[in-house]
């Protein structure tokens, strides 16, 4: 057993010591914990996986996990941890697409919580629909619309389906690139 966590330790602190040369060697999977109705399902899947998580979330939200890493930061700081965080081949979880555009631009991956994929292809047009939806509601004064449906198995099963589709290409051009470099 002491033997077993000594070659753990060496072995984490060379992937820490490879990474700050710049050296990314592995995947990780970042989330927008704060709310975020999905963990327990990144969590499942990700162990599956073998793939390392973050929860980010900030001084107003307490959680805990057996699995995850937990990372509390000071509020309104969440977004800006994790994308100081992510890095090229990670995936994100987020329901922010301020936070998804700024993954995709560092080469994340990144997921909403209702399963859909944020991809170079459809980020503008989200942050556009964002923008002139903000100002329709400052135009009507509606600053306060009614919350989100109440979420279902079946969303918790698209989201789960659709999580580990983008883990299983996230890993396949992993392999990929890994392969080029040899």
């Amino acid at each position: 057993q002491l033997l077993y966590e000594y070659i753990f330790s060496v072995i984490l602190s060379l992937k820490y010591y490879i990474q700050s040369k710049g050296v990314h060697i592995t995947m990780d999977i970042y989330v927008d914990a704060d709310a975020c109705p999905v963990v327990r399902i990144v969590e499942t899947v990700a162990q599956k996986h073998g793939i390392p998580v973050t929860l980010l979330c900030d001084t107003n939200h307490v959680l805990n996990s057996d699995y995850s890493q937990v990372k509390v930061v000071g509020a309104g700081a969440v977004d800006y941890k994790l994308i100081s965080m992510c890095r090229a081949g990670d995936i994100v979880v987020s329901q922010d697409y301020g936070v998804a555009a700024m993954a995709l631009g560092k080469g994340a991956y990144a997921i909403h919580q209702s399963g859909k994929w944020y991809t170079d292809e459809n980020i503008d047009q989200m942050l556009m629909e964002r923008h002139l939806n903000k100002k329709a509601r400052r135009k009507s004064h509606k600053n306060h619309l009614k919350g989100p449906r109440k979420r279902t198995e079946e969303d918790d099963a698209r989201f789960a389906q659709s999580f580990e589709k983008m883990i299983l290409k996230a890993k396949e051009k992993e392999g990929r690139d890994q392969n080029d470099g040899i």
